[in-house]
Formats: C-alpha cells, sequence, structure tokens
C-alpha cells in the first residue's frame, strides 16, 4: 500500500497535487460549515473561536510556531533523511511556488484545518478525539512511523494550546507560520539544490 502511494504521488503533476490540495480544503470547509450549521445555527458562527485582541497571539501562538519549526529544523539535520520521507508530497507541492503562493497555501490550510478539528470537533467532543481525528485525515504519514508520531505529538500540542487559551486564533496563527515556513524551507532548499 505504500508503495501505491508513493507510485501515485510520483505520477501526479504540481498542477494535480495542488487541485488535490484545495479541494481537500474546500472539503474541510464544507464539513466545518455543515456541522457549524448543526451546531451553532448561524452562519457566522466560527467569528466567535477568534479573538485577535487577545496578546496570547503572539506570545503563545507566533512563538510556539516559530519553536515547533526550529525543533523539526534541529532534528531533520540529526535524524537519518528516512524519518522525513513523505513520498516526496511536500518538495513537490511546495518546490516551485513563490513566497506569496506558499503563504497562501499556509494560510488556507491553517483557517480550515483549526477551524474544523479545534474550533468544531474539539469543542464537541474534546481534545482526544479531535487530535487523533487530525493525526489520521494527515493520511500520507500514515507509512513512516516517525512522521506519524510528530504529527500525532502536534495535534495534541495545537489542541492542548487551543483547550488553554479558548482562542482559535491563537493556533490559527501557530499552524500557519508552522506550514509557511516549512514551506518556504522546501522552496530555497529547492533552489538551492538547483543552483548548485
Amino acid at each position: 500500500m505504500e508503495n501505491r502511494y508513493q507510485d501515485l504521488i510520483k505520477d501526479m503533476t504540481e498542477k494535480e497535487l495542488l487541485f488535490h490540495l484545495y479541494a481537500t480544503q474546500i472539503i474541510l470547509l464544507t464539513i466545518s460549515y455543515i456541522l457549524g450549521m448543526m451546531f451553532y445555527r448561524d452562519i457566522w458562527f466560527f467569528m466567535s473561536f477568534f479573538d485577535w485582541d487577545d496578546h496570547k497571539i503572539f506570545s503563545i501562538g507566533v512563538t510556539s510556531g516559530f519553536l515547533v519549526v526550529i525543533i523539526d529544523v534541529i532534528l531533520m539535520k540529526i535524524l537519518p533523511k528516512s524519518y522525513y520521507d513523505d513520498g516526496g508530497l511536500n518538495e513537490k507541492i511546495f518546490r516551485n511556488r513563490n513566497f506569496f503562493h506558499i503563504a497562501f497555501i499556509a494560510f488556507i490550510v491553517a483557517f480550515s484545518e483549526e477551524l474544523l478539528f479545534r474550533g468544531i470537533i474539539q469543542t464537541k467532543v474534546g481534545l482526544i478525539i479531535a487530535s487523533l481525528i487530525f493525526a489520521i485525515i494527515h493520511y500520507r504519514y500514515l507509512f513512516n512511523w516517525y512522521l506519524f508520531m510528530n504529527i500525532i505529538v502536534l495535534s495534541f500540542f495545537i489542541g492542548y494550546l487551543y483547550q488553554w487559551t479558548g482562542n482559535l486564533a491563537v493556533t490559527f496563527v501557530m499552524h500557519f507560520i508552522i506550514d509557511f515556513l516549512l514551506g518556504l524551507l522546501l522552496m530555497k532548499k529547492t533552489a538551492f539544490i538547483n543552483k548548485n
């Protein structure tokens, strides 16, 4: 099954991967909207999850986002490359993107995933179930024990921060920073390799 997944990734063009990425985010937003209307019966229900005047956005969200990326980069340097092998998906998505496209992807992914998994699912059924669903939906990591454990720990950490702060803006900013900075690193890595 892992080989089929890796062959599928190799056979897909960057355009196809981007289409699937955006389609997945649209599906998550649609699920969020349906569940939000069921639970909150208000089209603007998600606004109550975000408090943009909260100082914890910077002190916790930004700081935690940078800390996760720094730890990840250090571990990438000292651990075997196989530990970070996701079949080449992330590299293929980000390698030819520009700064603004990476920011847009990170924004859409952070918003749709945080809204659904933390804002709706965690609020209604708790941290453990929301974190496990979040980890499982990152299907590509199921084939690599280290990446799967990594996403589980990260999911529980983000969920804990949401439970602690009660503010989705904090976890949204954290998630955005992680995806954005790691996307930039993949873009720069490819540019460096192509230059040499």
